[in-house]
C-alpha cells in the first residue's frame, strides 16, 4: 500500500510511518494480525478535534453565541462530516481492515473512515506537535464550519420532520434506539422514527440524540 499519495493529497509527511499506518489500522484488522488498532489514536484524536475546532469557532466567528457555538461545534466534529474528509482524501483505499470487513466493504463504511480521520489527528499530533494537527483541522473542516455557522438559526431535523408529518393533523413521532456498540468513550447509537407505528428512516451518532436527529433527517430526506 503505497501511503505516499495519502500524505500529499492531506499535505503532510510523517516522519514516524508507523503512526500513519497505526491511524489507518481498524480493529478487525488488528486482532488478525495480533497488532494495535486505531482505537486509542482515535480517542485522542476526538478530544483534539473538539478542542482544535471551539479554538477556531471561537476567534472566527465572534457573532455566535455559546449555544450557537456548541451547535456549529457538533456539525462540523459529527461523522457525516468526518466522512467527507475521509472521502475526499480517498481513506478507504488506505485503511486496514480485516477479511470480515473486506466482505463488507468495511472500508467504505462512514463510520470507519470517519473514526481513521480522528486517528490521523492524534498522528499527527505525535509525530509534529498540536499546530500540524491544527493546520490539518482547520484545512480541512473551514468550510464545514463555515455552511453550519450559516445554517445554525434554522430547525433542527426533528423539529422539521414533526412539522412535516402533522401538517395535516396530530400523528404519533416515536424514536427508538434499536443498538448500541462500541466502548464508553466512544459509543455508537442506532436509532428509528415511525410514525403512527410505521417505520419511516434509521439513523447512526455517537450519542442517541445525534442518532435520533440523523433518522429524521434520512426520514425528511425520503419525503
Amino acid at each position: 500500500m503505497n501511503l505516499e499519495n495519502l500524505e500529499k493529497s492531506i499535505k503532510y509527511k510523517f516522519k514516524n510511518k508507523e503512526l500513519l499506518k497505526k491511524a489507518l489500522t481498524h480493529s478487525s484488522y488488528a486482532f488478525e494480525n495480533h497488532i494495535e488498532s486505531n482505537e486509542k489514536l482515535e480517542f485522542l484524536g476526538d478530544s483534539i478535534l473538539e478542542f482544535i475546532s471551539s479554538k477556531y469557532l471561537y476567534a472566527n466567528f465572534p457573532n455566535l453565541k455559546e449555544g450557537e457555538m456548541t451547535k456549529v461545534r457538533a456539525d462540523i466534529v459529527c461523522e457525516k462530516s468526518l466522512y467527507q474528509v475521509a472521502k475526499m482524501h480517498n481513506f478507504s483505499d488506505f485503511l486496514y481492515v480485516g477479511r470480515s470487513e473486506i466482505q463488507n466493504h468495511g472500508n467504505t463504511r462512514p463510520a470507519i473512515m470517519a473514526d481513521s480521520v480522528e486517528a490521523l489527528i492524534a498522528a499527527i499530533y505525535f509525530d509534529s506537535g498540536i499546530d500540524e494537527a491544527e493546520k490539518f483541522i482547520v484545512e480541512n473542516l473551514k468550510s464545514a464550519a463555515e455552511i453550519a455557522s450559516k445554517n445554525v438559526g434554522q430547525k433542527d431535523y426533528k423539529t422539521v420532520l414533526q412539522e412535516k408529518l402533522q401538517i395535516h393533523g396530530d400523528v404519533k413521532i416515536e424514536y427508538k434506539i434499536i443498538k448500541e456498540e462500541g466502548p464508553d468513550h466512544n459509543k455508537k447509537f442506532t436509532a428509528i422514527v415511525s410514525c403512527n407505528g410505521n417505520l419511516l428512516a434509521q439513523g447512526e451518532g455517537r450519542t442517541k440524540k445525534n442518532a435520533e436527529m440523523e433518522a429524521a433527517r434520512k426520514a425528511i430526506e425520503k419525503m
